[in-house]
């Protein structure tokens, strides 16, 4: 018995050493596949760069020492459909992981089978932003994903001010899916439409004109293009013979452009004419020594003749995606794992179709071997490459490359950390965490023209599309806007206004005016301003006040009617806020159309941009107190209330009209019925419409006992119109203008900024004054004939005390502002004297206005970035230097 246990003993070791020899023994080939399209842009130099890498590998001792790995290559001929059957035959070879494909499309085919066989697919070039690590968790992306580089494109956009731009891509999974990641990015920066013109798969001329020629008929001019690479650069050759590469456009492009041009080799740099002025993005790739030997080693390979195409970043990344997938290999096998595979129960219950499912095995060790991928780490010639959450690399960013005089130039760079620069990301590590948008800076860049200032980047109307301009045809008060008897002109107040301020517009702005009503009674400019928003008119120009519900649905441009102090108010507003206010920030454009808007919103309190600043809520508060006491005060704001001049009128305003049941004046088409009606609660019964200046003489002259009426409220400008030709009658009661009239824009319309800083400039120039004069101030100015004023009247002088109060606080916000601009700023520079520590020989003195400028700059900065600084310099103080090595004259 005891022999026969030693025997049983003797057996069960033999059993145990032979398994821990056949576990231990390194496989002598491991086989990796790689579909891709071989004659592409991208393939061809994929290809050339993964041999490179499957060579580099197996020379190589430290890594598969003993193993060698062999690359099993498929073309996939950009094709998904065909993609998907290499992609089986390939698998059907046993391999343990896939490179590639370029192709999103393909990849999206590729990555539903290696999820079922288990065998991780690592691209190099699939950039969609839907293969997500959820839905295919066995895919893993050596390139950054579309929704990295969209965030820099958005940025590229914010930079410049843009807010709307046409995006043409191709309409696959690629085009689609990146540029629904571009609409998002410039959702989140506030941008305001982005038009997608889709173009077919495989595109031709054909497609390429009809996408153009249906861009001009929009508004912007900044493009941005996301194709496949495409070496005929055929969507902007066809852009220059349709002559929409002109100083009047933008053009930018995804890094489809540089992985194109890149690969161009010397001899065909003249097809880059084409391009002049073209941004675009590339893939940063830090300077390396290893990079530097591997461009190198590529010169070579093109005059031994293996390569004729010029190296781009998705070779780069190829390389690295084998090194990858060679060193997760290598790990896999250190740690003792055997390469096995298994037949899947579903796939083995598929025997009867023709596509011999049954001979496909599962992987056995590929959840392994994807850990090993997600957690390699190595320096490779696209910088280190490490994996995040997301299974995508961790890049460095994007070059920013503009195209000028057939070459291609560096002008910046972008990283979602540090935002645009001038030097690259890696040189910033360390030197602050985030960026602020003073410290965004790109080098110069050369246009679409050679221009170098960047292009307004929309029109409003060309003169084929010229813009739609509604206009109301008035049957009475035709002094403001009406058509001229017996010809097709269109003459008025309001139109020589527009058509002066059309001149300080620093564009051409081609127009028609198009009649709004029928002319025999006043059209409802309600519904005037309404086409305005359905798109039936681009703008609206005549007598149109700006009241609340109309500022919903269009932009009003500055009023030409009005008081000035808001805009004052909005303008210290905004340097109380600018500091510590994201919506008070951003380029210049941004920041005026803020405080118009500003201006016009606290008028109607519904003002979006929240003040966040103590001093900024203190001055709102103050003035909102103003706002209400002032409209409260005048029950008619927008209304002045006309009778027959006498020297004792039992009207003394409009409380006395609410009191009593006289019937009241109103005129047909203004919103004044509603207004007296829905506001005031007086009953529609006593409200009388009239058409004309003469029924309004015919109504005042019966009175209220003869049919007549008793007062006419209606806005100031009529009244004073009517009393322009009429010396016995007068106003009763203090009029006061609210917001006054205004032209009216499709919303976040540009021209409508345009056209406010056109207005301001008529008013100071006093031509908007001389424009008053000549069409109501025939027999003199009617606001020097109003009636008497009553004892009890309220004037705007009434408010003095209120309006000093107002000036007063504002102007110590101002004053205490400042002071603490100042204060932060000495200790600013006290603490920079203090790092830099200047030897004898360094200048300390600074001219004045250099001082200034440095000043402007400092108060600039956002409030946040300068704490930031002060926090550095106390937790990096500088060691302080002994006072006998130096001198410093003061």
């Amino acid at each position: 018995m005891k022999n026969l246990g030693f025997s049983w003993f003797f057996c069960l070791m033999i059993w145990v050493t032979l398994n821990c020899l056949v576990g231990c023994q390194k496989p002598g080939a491991v086989h990796v596949g790689a579909v891709f399209t071989f004659d592409s842009v991208i393939g061809r130099v994929a290809k050339a760069a993964m041999k490179a890498a499957i060579s580099d590998i197996n020379a190589t001792p430290t890594i598969l020492n003993g193993t060698r790995l062999n690359l099993i290559e498929a073309d996939a001929n950009c094709n998904a459909f065909l993609g998907s059957i290499e992609a089986y035959q390939v698998i059907e070879k046993e391999v343990v992981a896939f490179i590639g494909p370029q192709s999103s499309s393909i990849a999206h085919m590729i990555s539903e089978i290696a999820n079922g066989l288990q065998v991780p697919l690592v691209s190099y070039a699939a950039t969609d932003p839907s293969l997500s690590a959820k839905q295919f968790p066995f895919f893993v992306r050596t390139v950054q994903s579309d929704s990295y580089q969209m965030n820099a494109m958005a940025s590229l956009v914010d930079f410049y001010g843009w807010k709307e731009v046409i995006a043409i891509y191709v309409d696959n999974d690629y085009g689609r899916n990146g540029i629904s990641a571009l609409n998002d990015e410039l959702n989140r920066r506030m941008a305001n439409a982005v038009y997608k013109l889709p173009l077919p798969v495989r595109f031709t001329q054909h497609d390429i004109v009809a996408v153009l020629n249906q861009s001009r008929l929009l508004g912007p001019r900044v493009y941005i293009v996301h194709v496949d690479p495409d070496p005929g650069l055929r969507i902007f050759a066809t852009a220059e013979k349709l002559q929409m590469m002109s100083s009047n456009y933008v053009w930018f492009a995804t890094d489809w452009l540089s992985a194109t041009i890149d690969s161009f080799a010397s001899m065909n740099r003249t097809a880059l004419s084409v391009l002049q002025g073209v941004v675009g993005l590339r893939q940063h790739i830090p300077e390396s020594n290893q990079m530097k030997d591997f461009i190198s080693r590529w010169r070579k390979m093109q005059q031994q003749g293996l390569v004729k195409s010029e190296l781009n970043t998705y070779g780069l990344c190829a390389y690295d995606t084998v090194w990858t997938v060679a060193h997760s290999i290598d790990k896999f096998i250190n740690d003792g794992n055997n390469f096995t595979f298994s037949l899947s129960v579903k796939l083995n219950d598929s025997k009867t179709t023709q596509m011999h499912l049954e001979k496909l095995k599962v992987f056995d060790g590929g959840a392994i071997l994807l850990d090993n991928i997600l957690n390699t780490s190595f320096s490779g010639l696209t910088g280190p490459v490490r994996f995040n959450s997301d299974r995508n690399i961790i890049t460095s960013g994007y070059d920013v490359i503009n195209i000028d005089k057939m070459a291609v130039h560096i002008v910046g760079f972008w990283s979602n950390t540090f935002g645009f620069s001038v030097s690259p990301p890696e040189t910033l590590q360390g030197t602050k965490n985030r960026h602020s948008e003073i410290e965004q800076k790109l080098g110069k860049v050369a246009w679409p023209g050679g221009k170098t200032k960047a292009p307004r980047g929309w029109v409003i109307a060309d003169d084929e599309h010229p813009l739609r301009i509604g206009v109301p045809y008035r049957a009475s008060f035709v002094d403001f806007v009406t058509k001229l008897n017996g010809s097709h002109k269109i003459a008025g107040y309001c139109i020589d206004v527009f058509t002066e301020a059309l001149k300080f517009v620093p564009y051409n702005v081609p127009y028609k005016f198009e009649l709004f009503g029928d002319g025999q009674s006043n059209p409802n400019y309600g519904q005037l301003v309404q086409r305005v928003a359905d798109d039936v008119f681009d703008a609206a120009v005549g007598d149109i006040a700006i009241v609340k519900n109309r500022t919903k649905v269009v932009d009003f441009s500055q009023p030409y009617i009005t008081t000035g102090g808001f805009f004052i108010i909005a303008f210290v507003i905004w340097i109380l806020e600018h500091r510590v206010n994201d919506a008070f920030r951003g380029p210049p454009r941004r920041q005026l159309v803020t405080m118009f808007m500003f201006s016009f919103s606290t008028l109607f309190k519904t003002n979006q941009e929240v003040t966040v600043s103590t001093l900024g809520r203190l001055v709102m508060v103050v003035w909102l107190f103003l706002l209400m006491v002032i409209t409260s005060s005048y029950t008619a704001n927008l209304t002045s209330i006309l009778t027959v001049q006498q020297l004792s009128s039992p009207i003394t305003g409009v409380e006395s009209l609410i009191g009593n049941s006289w019937p009241i004046g109103y005129q047909v088409g203004s919103f004044a019925h509603g207004y007296l009606s829905d506001n005031l609660n007086i009953q529609r019964s006593r409200l009388v419409k009239l058409h004309s200046p003469e029924e309004y003489e015919t109504a005042l002259r019966l009175g209220p006992d003869n049919g007549g009426v008793a007062a006419i409220v209606d806005e100031l400008s009529y009244v004073e119109l009517f009393l322009s030709k009429r010396t016995d009658f007068g106003i009763i009661g203090q009029p006061f203008t609210k917001s006054g009239w205004g032209f009216a824009f499709q919303r976040d319309s540009p021209l409508a900024v345009d056209m406010s800083t056109a207005i301001l400039k008529l008013s100071e120039t006093g031509k908007l004054q001389e424009i008053h004069a000549k069409w109501f101030c025939k027999m003199g100015c009617p606001g020097e004939r109003r009636g008497k004023s009553e004892p009890n009247q309220l004037h705007l002088v009434s408010f003095w005390g209120l309006y000093l109060l107002c000036g007063l606080i504002t102007l110590v916000a101002l004053l205490i502002f400042i002071l603490r601009m100042v204060r932060q700023y000495a200790r600013y520079r006290r603490r920079q004297m203090k790092l830099c520590r200047p030897s004898s020989s360094v200048q300390t003195t600074t001219r004045c206005s250099q001082v200034l400028f440095n000043f402007f700059d400092f108060i600039d900065e956002k409030e946040e970035a300068i704490k930031k600084m002060f926090m550095q310099c106390e937790v990096n103080p500088v060691p302080e230097t002994p006072t006998s090595t130096t001198s410093t004259a003061t």
